[in-house]
């Protein structure tokens, strides 16, 4: 039943600008690859117009859409869920603004002579922008725990999880020292100090 609800009407349209925004970002990874291609130059716009222009504003307005589609509702949210739902939502947030500082225009603007950042957050994870997302697909979830968003988000973590790995592979190939960085630091999740 919920299957035949999911193909009906416009319910299913958010896969559209989410899918095609998960690629475009995915595809965006390849910053060496790119450069080594098409130069430096052109190499860091292919990944800008793929993360900034055609990735991220475009799978965000799938996220939207799917907020907003007309989808069963899995469960009801109370008081406590709504709560635990923002405090998801602020602390990928917080990961993710995290995240950038140290980057800067970096994440936008990759390039194959970037040095490795090992400080604020990229000391304790990898990835602190892709945890931080994936809280955020998370609380989404719990604050509009509706079946297109729980398509959207669970979409939205294997796509971070493909994302990580690509990133990973182009960090190797473009920064020397990533090598020994992967072995100390984690992905996504921090290890406990001994």
């Amino acid at each position: 039943m919920l299957i035949a609800e999911l193909i009906e009407g416009v319910m299913i349209l958010f896969l559209v600008p989410l899918l095609f925004g998960f690629c475009c970002d995915l595809a965006s990874a390849f910053t060496g690859f790119y450069s080594r291609r098409l130069g430096d130059e052109w190499g860091t716009a292919v990944t800008l117009g793929l993360r900034g222009v055609l990735g991220l504003p475009v799978w965000a307005l799938g996220f939207a859409l799917a907020i907003r589609a007309p989808s069963p509702p899995i469960f009801s949210p109370g008081l406590a869920t709504r709560l635990i739902g923002w405090a998801l939502i602020a602390a990928g947030g917080a990961l993710i603004g995290a995240g950038l500082i140290p980057l800067g225009h970096r994440m936008f603007l990759p390039s194959a002579g970037d040095r490795l950042i090992e400080s604020g957050p990229y000391s304790v994870i990898r990835h602190p922008m892709d945890a931080g997302a994936g809280l955020v697909f998370v609380g989404l979830f719990v604050l509009t725990p509706t079946l297109a968003v729980a398509i959207a988000g669970g979409l939205g973590l294997i796509w971070l999880a493909l994302q990580t790995r690509a990133e990973e592979i182009d960090l190797l190939g473009r920064l020397p020292a990533y090598r020994d960085y992967m072995n100390r630091v984690p992905a996504l999740i921090p290890r406990p100090k001994k």
